[in-house]
This record gives structure tokens, sequence and C-alpha cells, in this order.
């Protein structure tokens, strides 16, 4: 491993840089640097003491660095440093907060240049400047340095913070600008540690393509689930991804009681059929992703790069699609009037559209719980808990008629226990469980919907989720003497509330920082490596086409694939009515904000300007 290369800017007397640099390894290399030249230092007994400390133990030390630029103070090869200290910045003097933002600003885009991947970047501050809730007390955020905003310039996110203390840094002697005798008031100053993104790449649709017959057609995946369809292989053995951690530990703990059969999950395409086994409230056709097919006739061996993406978990054969057949024509014509004739496809909203295909399969064993695991999609509201992509698990149980009572309430009880035992894993110090997982009879009186508390949000988020339903109603898949229960699961919701973590974007990151906290089988707080990132707001109003109405939904999902989901609220301010004309406009206001990269002022505004552009495919006019 080579040795870790740090770098100081900004430093006043050096004081800082020699208490450092007697605790670091002496294979770790170190580099002071201030804006000052040597003469300007030349009075300053504390400071040619400190120099003398630092060249003893041979540490580098430059003069005239300006740490807005520290790409023009060293070498390509001398750059890659893992650790930069930059502690109480200033302009100088009475320099009001927008000057030091600027500094700020210009630090941090600075910094990407010369930081390693992993490198950190560490920013002390006065009392109040930073702006971010663990300022204590927070300033107006107006009135702030913005300092969360100032490192997304640079591709940084705020990884960690913590108090700043002079004491632990014995022999730090904190100056004023410049080296002046007046130093800061370092009382509850903090300590912001930074760390760089991922970037935020051009939104691309991949195309996806499939097999029916002999013919090969293509879609395109739907924007607002860009980087959700393709196979990221969540449930899989081989991951360690929380929400396969949270499956098995369900299907384990069910498996004491009741004989098990697990089942493999297609890829979620679907023709549009029947979903009448679905209850009012679980399925709702204006939620689906419909996708439009095109004939493809690419050359298969050729196809290569990003554009297709798992190819042999993308095949869906001509059984699976269940296309009518019309033996009187040729294959591919035939194939060709059922795509663009007959046949609607769509993603899968629920695993649900599979119950009667299960049950009437010649390897349905009543009495044994059948499990369906995979990712289902749906349109939905921005909302916090509200997921346009999920991972679902479904049980179905086959059991004789005069037997459904007791084993439902066996199997209930047990997925309730299994439940109320994962939330107290991590739950918050000094909380108690109470009223944590329940079952809401519905109207019909035989379905339920399963609620859960989300205790480990503490008292901000203490509200009920909807976390999966039991259905017994599927009173068309008759078979003999048995009857069927069905018990579907949001496994990433469920995640959610037992790992503790609030955004429920942080499950499909890129991102390696979150996978690296999940080790197999263990279930431990999640612990955020972007906090109090900047949120934005934009407003926006239109006119209404009374001849076409609005899609409140669709203009949701717009806001989502415009914003590559960093719209993270919608609300809706108002609506106005022309006195003279009667024309209607409403009026929303939308906030952005990233969960696990930088996202700057100037993206936002690119990302409203389109979905202006956007939405009026949806028949309203711009006011």
């Amino acid at each position: 491993m080579a040795p870790w290369r740090f770098l100081l800017v900004g430093e006043g007397n050096f004081s800082f840089a020699a208490a450092l640099s007697e605790t670091l390894d002496p294979n770790s290399r170190l580099i002071a640097t201030c804006l000052q030249q040597p003469a300007d230092l030349a009075r300053d007994p504390g400071a040619q003491k400190n120099l003398v400390r630092l060249r003893e133990r041979g540490t580098e030390v430059r003069f005239g660095v300006d740490c807005t630029q520290l790409a023009k103070a060293f070498e390509p090869h001398e750059r890659d440093f893992d650790r930069i200290y930059f502690n109480f910045p200033h302009c100088g003097r009475k320099a009001g907060v927008a000057k030091n933002r600027q500094l700020l600003a210009e630090f941090f885009q600075s910094c990407a240049d010369v930081l390693t991947e992993e490198g950190e970047v560490h920013v002390a501050l006065c009392k109040g400047q930073g702006g971010t809730p663990a300022d204590k007390p927070q300033r107006k955020w107006h009135n702030s340095w913005q300092v969360v905003a100032m490192a997304a310039l640079g591709g940084l996110i705020l990884s960690d913070v913590h108090p700043f203390s002079c004491e632990t840094v014995p022999g730090y002697k904190c100056t004023g600008y410049r080296s002046q005798d007046k130093s800061f008031h370092v009382e509850g100053a903090l300590n912001h540690i930074f760390t760089r993104s991922l970037p935020f790449e051009v939104s691309q649709a991949r195309i996806f393509r499939v097999k029916l017959g002999d013919q090969w057609f293509s879609f395109l995946e739907p924007e607002a689930l860009a980087g959700k369809l393709h196979s990221r292989n969540f449930l899989e053995p081989s991951s360690c991804h929380p929400t396969r951690t949270i499956n098995e530990k369900i299907i384990a703990e069910l498996g004491t009681a009741f004989s098990l059969k697990r089942l493999k999950c297609s890829f979620p395409l679907l023709p549009q059929r029947d979903t009448s086994v679905l209850p009012s409230g679980i399925y709702d056709a204006r939620s689906v992703f419909w996708i439009s097919l095109c004939e493809d006739y690419s050359n298969d061996e050729s196809l290569t790069g990003e554009t297709v993406q798992g190819m042999e978990d993308l095949l869906v054969t001509f059984s699976e699609l269940s296309f009518p057949r019309s033996p009187e024509r040729d294959g591919k014509e035939e194939i060709r009037e059922r795509i663009y004739g007959q046949a609607k496809l769509c993603l899968r909203s629920s695993l649900l559209v599979y119950a009667q295909a299960v049950i009437q399969a010649p390897g349905f064993l009543p009495g044994f719980l059948h499990i369906l695991s995979g990712p289902v999609f749906q349109k939905c509201h921005i909302l916090p808990f509200a997921m346009p992509a999920f991972h679902e698990t479904l049980f179905i149980l086959g059991v004789n008629k005069n037997q459904k009572d007791t084993c439902l309430s066996s199997l209930l009880d047990l997925l309730k226990s299994i439940l109320d035992r994962l939330l107290t894993q991590t739950l918050l110090e000094g909380s108690k469980l109470s009223r944590s997982v329940e079952f809401d009879l519905q109207p019909n009186g035989k379905d339920c919907i399963i609620y859960m508390k989300s205790h480990n949000f503490g008292p901000d988020y203490d509200k009920d989720l909807i976390i999966g339903s039991v259905i017994t109603s599927a009173m068309n898949m008759t078979h003999e003497d048995q009857c069927f229960v069905f018990v579907s699961l949001n496994l990433d919701l469920v995640t959610m509330l037992v790992w503790g973590i609030s955004d429920w974007r942080i499950l499909w990151t890129f991102d390696n920082r979150f996978l690296k906290q999940c080790v197999p089988g263990k279930i431990e707080p999640f612990k955020s490596y972007s906090l109090y990132p900047p949120y934005y707001v934009h407003d926006i109003s239109f006119w209404l086409d009374e001849k076409q109405g609005f899609d409140e939904l669709e203009f949701h999902t717009v806001a989502r694939a415009v914003s590559q989901d960093t719209v993270i609220s919608i609300q809706f301010l108002g609506r106005f009515q022309h006195p003279e004309t009667e024309r209607v406009s409403l009026c929303y206001r939308l906030t952005y904000q990233a969960c696990d990269k930088a996202l700057t002022k100037t993206q936002v505004a690119s990302m409203q300007f389109q979905f202006r552009k956007e939405i009026q495919r949806l028949h309203v006019t711009l006011r």
C-alpha cells in the first residue's frame, strides 16, 4: 500500500502542520503550504519555531500557494493527495458571506484536480458558518457559507462532520487572516469532511432486445427507470445487498413452520392480460409502464457496448408472452401482426400477475409455501416512501378450505413475529418497539393491508407505512377443494425500515460505499455518506387544455425522468381561473435534492429548463 500523502493549505503560523506532523506515520508525506511569502512570516517567532520543527522532521513547506489554483502549484506527478486540510478559511477583514462562499467554491473545485478517488477534504469552520443542521444554532441558509452547496461545485459531498477542538491538536494555535494576531472564535467550530461523489452522467435510455419466436425486437428503457431495469442481481446468492439479507432472513424463518418451494422469476416484460386476481387498490392500470416494441434486424453477433444489458437475462420466449396464434399465417408475418395489432406489452407492477400461472402449474404443491422474488415497476407520485422500482417477494399457499383459517393465522402470526424481530435489531437507542406490524382488514372482510411503523427514522417519521398485502379473495382461482393465500411484501421498504435508510434511492445507488456497509447476513444501522445535501426549489405554472385534461401522475413521472430522480417533492401551490377566458392554470413547486451525488444549482437549473420543455407534451401551455 502506497504511503498516504497529506496537503495542508492556508496555514497561518504552521502550528497545525507542526502538530499533525508528529502524529503521522513516518512513511507518510506531508506538504504544508500558505499563501504568504517567507518575508511575511519573518517577524512571527511562533511561525519560525514551527517551520524549524517541520524541517527537522523532513516536512516539505511551500510558500505562495493559492488554494484555489492547486493544479498550478503541483506538477501532475506530485498530485493525488489522500487528505487535504483547510482550517478556518477566510477572505480577510470584513469580507461578507458571498466572498467567503466564492473562496470555498474555488477551493473545492481546485481540490478536485489533486485529490485521490477515495481521498478526503477537511474544512474547519467557525460556529454557524457552514449552514448545516450540524451547526448549533443553525444560521439561515442565505446568511451562511453554504458549505455543502459550494463543495458540490467540486463534485464533493459532506460525508462526516464533528466538533473541531484545538485541545486535541497539541501546540496548535489558531491565527486570524494571514497570520494576524487576532484569532478566529473557534468555540463550537466544526470539522467538515468531504469526499468525491459519483458524477451525474448524461441520461441515455438503454436499449433492450427480446426474442419472440425467431424475430428480435428492441425497446427503450423508460427514462423514469434509468439504471433500474437492467439486472442488478440484488437478490442473487452472490449479492450482499440488504434487500437480499432481509429476504433470506424472512424466508429462512418461515421455513421453520412451512415447507418451502422457491420459484425463479423471469424478466419483467408482460403482455396486457386479465389482472382480475388483483383486488382494487393493489393494481392500477394507470400506474403501469407500457412498452413499445420495434423490429430489430441488427446482427446478433455484432452487439457490444452499453446498449445491450445482460442479453441472456432478457430473452422472452414466445410461449411466455402467450400471444394468440393464427395457424394460417407464416411465422414472421404472424409475429409482426401480433406485435403491432393485438399485443400491448408492459413491465410487471406486481408479482401477483404470476399467481394464476403458479397455482395452475403441474409442480404446484398444496401445503407448501411457494416463493417468488424479483423487481417490479410502477408509476407513482413523488413522495418520500413511494418508489417506481422495488423488489417484491410473493408467498403463495394453497390449503384445504377447512384448514384455511388455521393456516392463515399461523402464517400471519409468524410473519408479524419475524418482522418485529428484524425491527428490534437496529432500533434507535432508548426507543421501545410498540405496535410495529399490523394487518388492516379491508372492506371486503377478506384481504389485508400490512402496515409497519417507521421507528428507525425518529419522531419526524412516526407514521405507518404500507409494506405489503394479504389476499384471500381471488375467487376466480378455484382448485377443487383448495383455497389460496397470497402474501406480498415490498422488500425495499422493509429494508429501509430495518436499516434506518430514510431515502429509497440509496438502495439503487452505484456508489460502492453503500454496499461496503453491508455484510452478508448481518444487519447494522446504515450510516449515510452524504450528509445534509443541498436542495433547490423551482416553481412552475401552466395553462390546462380543458379538452385534454391533466394527468398529474404523468406530470410526476416526467419530473422523475428529467431530474434523474433528484426531484424529492412536488407541492401543489394553487389553481387559478382567468375571470374572462375561464382558462385554468395550475402552479407547482419542485424541490430538487440528491441523496448520493453532488448536485449543483446550475445542474438543477438545466433540469428545470428541460422539464419545462418536456411537460408540454402533456397538453399544457407554460405561463
